[in-house]
């Protein structure tokens, strides 16, 4: 891996057999949400953690230019809006029966209280007052879950078409340890499903109160429901996985829904749901009960190839310091203009964050933020906020590349943590591969991911037995054994 490297009344009486179930008992909140260990001896043990997953570190010296600087503050100018929801008591509008199907959509993703505000809204309606205490009645029942008790998961860029990624060139290695084909990730999808797992954001977990404090949040979920944190890293489909059976970008189609483009062999072109972003937005909307209030998953984005597929980097539109992939793509794409680039990246961030997905920095260049020195990290900090942060409307998130942090086990300190805080950053993740691993401290929320890929099926199924069958799920088109992290 030496080159470089995301309804009328019948309907209301469902809600209570859609929402309902068994569950196990749960913990109540504690005020130590340290958990599970230590970070520095479960990040060790990571396979995430010490590989460089194809994308190598690149050297964030250049200095950014003043044109570059002014196009991406226009880009950031074009990714703003309000993406919030609409407050839903303040939008009741339509007859009774299509109050009753917006308040039927909002109780199946959790939102008790805006489902039953909408309701209370048509009080001379006994259909609405009926579904109304039917879905309080729910709300009742609900168990609250503390950030002690939430696990999360992350994956890299899925395989499409497992005999291009492992044709048995030197990538393939690379690919079979640290990525997960798509009928691995359906199945792991369902799985998570029938167990009760319930998409919930770092926000659900903790946010910041009126002091400007990270304080614990309450998720409110329904017996046999539990909550997890999705991410992705690296969707910025780097140039060298061209031809090996993955994405190219993520792209809005004509229904304005964000899908997957993917180029075959022959150079035709599909649009589907052919990685994570689709194929969970899909999902969602046949399992509405999969996404609490909904929440989606965290997209982590390096930005020295671009983003999303998109090639949004200064350096391909000053046309300097470009290494040889980026160079064989300009020569092959004559009419690439990068201002239409930023454009239709700018425009799918903001369809993401529309239907419920965020974003996160995963550094500009793919750098290890423990080994980094504070210059390199403020250089390359910069560089991410100059030409990713724009386009996807600026972040507090930060997901560590190559499973890296700040720190062991121990809270954050140091010049390190205090710059990346003063640049706006509340939350950072790093790979764990305990079920539970959150520090929560005034200042950020820290949080263990586990990485679900062919080298964890592999060799740690056991460590996976919570979410889902690692034999079952496996993809026999997977070479084996799968290579040791070296």
């Amino acid at each position: 891996m030496n080159k470089r490297r995301i309804l009328a009344a019948s309907s209301v009486l469902c809600l209570s057999a859609v929402l309902l179930g068994g569950c196990q008992h749960l913990m109540p909140f504690s005020e130590d949400l340290t958990t599970s260990g230590t970070a520095s001896e479960e990040t060790a043990a990571s396979p995430t953690a010490g590989i460089a997953f194809k994308s190598r570190p690149r050297d964030s010296g250049e200095e950014v230019s003043e044109n570059t600087q002014a196009k991406a503050e226009e880009s950031e100018d074009l990714a703003q809006g309000d993406t919030e929801e609409e407050s839903v008591s303040g939008a009741a509008t339509g007859t009774a029966e299509e109050i009753l199907q917006q308040a039927q959509r909002l109780a199946a993703m959790y939102d008790y209280d805006s489902a039953i505000a909408l309701l209370q809204s048509q009080p001379d309606d006994p259909a609405c007052a009926q579904a109304a205490a039917e879905i309080e009645g729910i709300r009742d029942s609900c168990v609250a879950w503390g950030p002690e008790q939430v696990t999360h998961v992350f994956y890299h860029t899925l395989i499409k078409d497992c005999a291009l990624a492992f044709d048995g060139d030197e990538d393939t290695a690379g690919y079979n340890q640290v990525m997960t084909t798509i009928e691995e990730f359906e199945k792991i999808t369902q799985s998570m499903y029938d167990r009760g797992f319930v998409m919930v954001s770092l926000e659900d977990m903790a946010r910041k109160d009126e002091n400007g404090n990270m304080v614990p949040g309450e998720i409110l979920l329904p017996p046999g429901k539990q909550p997890f944190v999705l991410s992705q890293d690296d969707v910025s489909y780097y140039h060298y996985m061209e031809g090996d059976g993955m994405a190219s970008r993520l792209v809005v189609d004509e229904n304005g829904k964000v899908k997957a483009e993917y180029i075959q062999e022959d150079g035709s072109v599909l649009v589907g749901d052919y990685d994570m972003v689709p194929l969970i937005d899909s999902f969602v909307e046949q399992h509405l009960d999969f996404s609490y209030r909904g929440a989606k998953g965290i997209i982590a984005l390096t930005g020295y190839d671009g983003v999303l597929g998109y090639r949004t980097d200064g350096v391909y539109q000053t046309r300097q310091e470009l290494d040889e992939f980026q160079v064989a793509y300009l020569n092959n794409h004559l009419d690439f203009n990068w201002d239409e680039e930023v454009a239709r990246a700018t425009q799918t961030a903001t369809a993401m964050k529309e239907n419920g997905w965020a974003f996160a920095s995963h550094t500009w260049g793919h750098i290890n933020v423990g080994e980094s020195s504070l210059e390199r990290l403020r250089t390359d900090t910069e560089k991410w906020l100059t030409y990713v942060s724009p386009i996807v409307g600026g972040t507090d998130k930060i997901i560590f590349a190559f499973g890296a942090d700040l720190a062991g086990a121990e809270n954050y300190s140091g010049e390190k943590f205090d710059y990346l805080k003063s640049q706006g950053f509340d939350y950072y993740c790093n790979v764990d591969s305990s079920q539970y691993w959150v520090q929560l401290q005034p200042n950020y929320l820290r949080m263990g991911r586990r990485n679900l890929d062919g080298y964890r099926m592999y060799y740690h199924p056991e460590l996976l037995a919570d979410l889902f069958d690692a034999q079952a799920v496996f993809d026999p088109s997977r070479p084996t054994p799968v290579p040791e992290m070296s």
